[in-house]
């Protein structure tokens, strides 16, 4: 499911009171870690999709040379499978963030202590749909 004019607040069970930066963990980099890098670095560059994408051949290690050489087939093998939005993402739900998805569903992170996420989150003035990330533990 990709969305539009959304956003994802973080969720109830966060323990994070500020949107916190994960680090990474030996030399592999975390799903989580490429995410933040990827939307911090270029907020509203990426759909859902094209970030799926983007973290996939980044967490594989896939070369660029391959990528650019296979890329609709490795786009055609990675999405014959679903996969969960962002409210099933570690940053919305251990780290902090909000997600905003702009009217073409390009995505940007938002931290939870910031003014931007006061705003979107009060949902008034016909702002955003307001959605929560997925609970970390079952209620």
């Amino acid at each position: 499911m990709c969305y539009t004019n959304s956003f994802i607040q973080v969720a109830p069970d966060c323990p994070a009171t500020t949107g916190e930066i994960p680090v990474a963990r030996g030399e592999t980099k975390s799903v989580p870690v490429i995410q933040y890098e990827l939307l911090s670095q270029h907020p509203y560059r990426f759909t859902q999709d094209e970030l799926i994408f983007e973290v996939h051949v980044r967490h594989k290690r896939i070369p660029k040379s391959e990528v650019s050489r296979r890329r609709d087939e490795l786009w055609k093998e990675l999405f014959q499978k679903p996969h969960p939005c962002l409210r099933a993402s570690m940053l919305p739900k251990r780290y902090g963030w909000g997600v905003h998805y702009d009217h073409k569903g390009r995505i940007a992170l938002v931290a939870t202590d910031s003014q931007e996420y006061a705003q979107f989150a009060d949902g008034k003035c016909g702002g955003p749909k307001l959605l929560l990330a997925m609970r970390n533990k079952r209620p």
